[in-house]
């Protein structure tokens, strides 16, 4: 579960990185699932720390990407 989640965690910041840039803020509602999905499947595993940081760092500045950006730009 832990190595599903860091994979999550992985994709979802390249895709966060590509909504940083103006005018494709949009793409972080994509990311968003994406870590729910990851920060779920790294709450199951023993070890909690790798992909459920990353999961949660990621969210958080994609939720503020969009808080920012008034949730399209």
């Amino acid at each position: 579960m832990q190595l599903i989640s860091s994979l999550c965690g992985v994709f979802a910041a390249i895709f966060m990185l590509l909504g940083l840039i103006p005018l494709l803020g949009w793409v972080n509602w994509l990311v968003l699932p994406l870590c729910v999905l990851g920060v779920i499947l790294g709450a199951f595993g023993k070890e909690r720390r790798p992909g459920l940081v990353i999961n949660l760092v990621v969210g958080a500045v994609a939720a503020l990407r969009l808080f920012l950006g008034g949730g399209l730009v």
